[in-house]
């Protein structure tokens, strides 16, 4: 009885301690009940900032703390973690016993129709405030103050609040972010300086680490999972790396948060049995349905009585379920790097044993598209190992190359080959034709047009195509053709590894293969005759070596140094031979055979006819590119006019041949099964 007695001695204190501030408790919600229940998580570290607001709300006058920080640092966890720790008796005695009330704008300007209404609730709310001497007000957002309610001839919020503030009677903890502070506090001085700023940094790697930790037993409670020290160091480490567009510890958090939620719903599917009783359990209701309808009420009781009987069985087999299901899983790092992944579209996950593989072959798998650039091919590929083996320097591209050499010998073909190699499809080519960008007012196009001009909206071109792919390949074809301003922006996109755009946003090209295509110093890649007193074969050599070192010096008088210093390397691409003109003709021709296959049409061409188009294709000034036009001339006109005439038909099986000096087209019957 005594207990009994205490209990409702408690219950008739809190309703009165309630009633003293109904408003309050309307428009805003208590931080220190949501502690007491456990619905606020705990705050690691920021000993700082919290020291510092408890001197400011200790103060005399102008007790107002307003913590100033990027959104995602922690500024609302800290007047959290302050409640929380009133309720737990830890802190400092001058706040023992108070209560700080979490106060929302929009519920107090939602609903306020008649002119004064929302002026009467803050006044409403002050009188509360000021006649109790333990409530401290929490604004989230406290920029929305400034005009909140303000009509013709009528106050906004932070004008009525403004003699209270400066007075001390009002005691008020607010968060915003520096852009909003900026925007509407420093416009407003008065108010500004009735608040005291405590700026609320990002925390580091490690403090972001000790935070998670911290929150660990939260977050495994919640998710049935176990989180070791690994996965909690990948949440904070790749999300500082690949998420830049957000702050710790907030998007490691969320991180972490997602791979539990993401381990726990790729869990076992829902067991057939239940499957069989939910369906099962529909056809009978469905059935007493029917059986009602027609008043035949003894039907329905039976129906009823045996659909309550699947409804029972359904419960334990779920009950089973959940039980087999509710053991704690484990989140790990590779959990944490395939939510990063996923999120930025950056393969952040170890290399898995297919991968490795595929990445050890690169040279071959590029071979395949680019024929006698043997140099140019180990040097992306090598560049792309570094990157994804994680011992490139993590502030910079993964590799910056300028590509070097006359036209059609595969500057751009090689860049189309390694996106197709890494990402399965050449889109993750990222192309801008240099040549678009030849006037100067053109080069604003790459990071948007500044403020007040037309476009500025549109952003950059360069950068926002980053932003949404922060992981592909960057083509600049025919960087020599751009205007010299282009050279200026790339400097810092090559050395640092970000670009900002006309917005003040940062695109990230820590993730990106920049490629540069160039003809500077093709002329003097052109074939040249055996010098006197040499070998063939050593004249060969010694020309190729002179011929580059010529192009480094055409290369070295059109781009600045300052830009040529901080390419990873400049590749100087050969003249093609006859050899590999040779097996060019092979993969131009699988494009025209798989064309052709899709007409149910085979086409198979002779050593003859290869001997035609290499004759007829082989010009070393302008490199592949006359191969191409050859088989359209030689292959593809004919074939069409061919096809069209009907002599070639659905199935037929075509052989092309040598004719003197023209290629001719024979039918084969397909062979019969």
């Amino acid at each position: 009885m005594p207990m009994l007695g205490r209990l409702r001695r408690k219950q008739t204190d809190e309703n009165e301690r309630e009633s003293k501030t109904p408003m309050l408790d309307f428009f805003g919600r208590c931080l220190n009940e949501l502690a007491n229940e456990g619905k606020i998580d705990p705050v690691v570290g920021r000993e700082k900032e919290l020291k510092r607001v408890v001197q400011i709300l200790a103060r005399r006058t102008k007790n107002n703390p307003l913590l100033i920080g990027e959104p995602g640092v922690g500024k609302t966890a800290i007047a959290e973690g302050l409640a929380r720790k009133i309720e737990e008796g830890n802190a400092p005695k001058a706040l023992l016993g108070k209560r700080i009330y979490s106060l929302s704008m929009s519920n107090l300007v939602a609903g306020s129709k008649y002119r004064g209404e929302f002026e009467e609730r803050i006044q409403g709310i002050m009188e509360e405030v000021v006649g109790s001497d333990d409530i401290i007000l929490f604004i989230d957002e406290i920029h929305t103050l400034i005009g909140a309610g303000s009509a013709e001839g009528s106050l906004d919020a932070a004008n009525i609040l403004k003699p209270a503030l400066a007075r001390g009677e009002l005691r008020v903890i607010g968060a915003t972010t520096l852009d909003e502070y900026k925007k509407h506090f420093e416009r407003d001085s008065a108010l500004a300086r009735r608040f005291q700023s405590v700026m609320v940094t990002e925390p580091t790697v490690s403090e972001a680490f000790d935070i998670l930790k911290g929150l660990r037993d939260t977050y495994e409670k919640f998710h049935r999972a176990n989180f070791d020290d690994e996965a909690l160091k990948a949440s904070v480490e790749l999300s500082k790396r690949y998420i830049t567009d957000r702050f710790l510890p907030d998007k490691a958090i969320d991180v972490m948060d997602e791979a539990a939620s993401m381990a726990r719903t790729r869990d076992v599917p829902k067991p057939k049995k239940m499957t069989e009783l939910e369906e099962k359990f529909a056809d009978v209701t469905k059935e007493k349905l029917a059986a009602v309808a027609k008043q035949d009420y003894e039907t329905a009781a039976k129906l009823r009585d045996n659909a309550l009987m699947i409804k029972n069985e359904y419960e334990k087999a779920r009950e089973k379920w959940e039980s087999e299901d509710g053991g704690v899983i484990d989140v790990t790092a590779d959990d944490i790097a395939e939510v990063v992944a996923l999120w930025t579209g950056v393969p952040v996950k170890n290399i898995r044993a297919k991968e490795s593989e595929r990445l050890l072959k690169l040279e071959k798998i590029l071979k395949e598209r680019v024929i006698g650039q043997e140099e140019a091919v180990e040097a992306v590929a090598k560049a792309v190992r570094r990157g994804r083996a994680g011992l490139r320097d993590p502030k910079r591209p993964i590799g910056s190359f300028l590509f070097l050499g006359p036209t059609g010998v595969g500057k751009t073909e090689l860049a189309k080959a390694l996106a197709k190699a890494l990402f399965d499809s050449e889109d993750a080519l990222i192309r801008f034709d240099m040549s678009e960008y030849m006037e100067k007012y053109s080069v604003s196009k790459m990071v948007g047009a500044p403020p007040g001009y037309v476009g500025h909206d549109d952003g950059g071109q360069l950068t926002d195509k980053v932003r949404q792919k922060p992981y592909s390949i960057i083509l600049l074809d025919e960087i020599e053709k751009a205007d010299g301003e282009i050279f200026n922006i790339l400097l810092q996109v090559l050395d640092d590894g970000r670009l900002t755009d006309s917005k003040g946003r940062v695109a990230d090209f820590t993730n990106t293969v920049i490629i540069m295509t160039s003809n500077v110093g093709a002329k003097f890649l052109q074939p040249e005759s055996t010098a006197l007193g040499f070998a063939k074969s050593d004249s060969e050599e010694i020309n190729n070596e002179r011929n580059k070192a010529r192009v480094m010096d055409a290369v070295n008088e059109i781009f600045a140094p300052e830009f040529l210093n901080r390419l990873d390397e400049m590749l100087v691409f050969k003249s093609l031979g006859k050899n590999e003109l040779s097996k060019i003709i092979d993969i131009l021709m699988k494009d025209v055979k798989e064309r052709l296959k899709e007409k149910k049409i085979t086409l198979t061409v002779s050593a003859g006819a290869k001997d035609v188009l290499i004759k007829e294709g082989t010009d070393k000034k302008y490199g592949a590119r006359p191969l191409r036009r050859a088989i359209r001339r030689k292959i593809e006109d004919e074939l069409s006019t061919l096809i069209l005439q009907k002599t070639f038909v659905e199935g037929d099986s075509i052989i092309a041949k040598k004719a003197g000096k023209e290629i001719v087209f024979e039918k084969k019957k397909a062979k019969s099964a």
